[in-house]
């Protein structure tokens, strides 16, 4: 193998490591915060099993983000797009007072 070439693999091995890791930090970045106006007015938690059940008597075990309609990551995803919120990530394991499963 050619110098040349080992330099080229060993740059493409650490430039597609930082793309990985930079998306990684821009989901986190990203990410709705239960503090924020938006997420409070629909009672947003980034767990559904911290969601406050005398609060929100519509929630029922099982309903988590990844799961709703208005979710638009893939069911795998940590994070993903909300209709509701623009261009803010919510958890997948998250929930709030607009879930809908149509």
């Amino acid at each position: 193998m050619t110098t040349f070439r080992r330099h080229y693999l060993l740059m493409s091995v650490g430039v597609g490591s930082s793309l990985v890791l930079s998306r990684v930090a821009c989901a986190e970045t990203n990410s709705l915060n239960e503090a924020d106006p938006k997420a409070q007015a629909v009672g947003y938690k980034e767990d559904a099993a911290r969601v406050d059940k005398a609060k929100f008597p519509g929630y029922s075990a099982g309903q988590t983000c990844a799961n709703c309609s208005l979710f638009q990551g893939k069911a795998t995803d940590a994070y993903g797009g909300c209709t509701l919120f623009g261009d803010k990530q919510v958890a997948a394991r998250g929930w709030c007072n607009s879930y809908s499963n149509m």
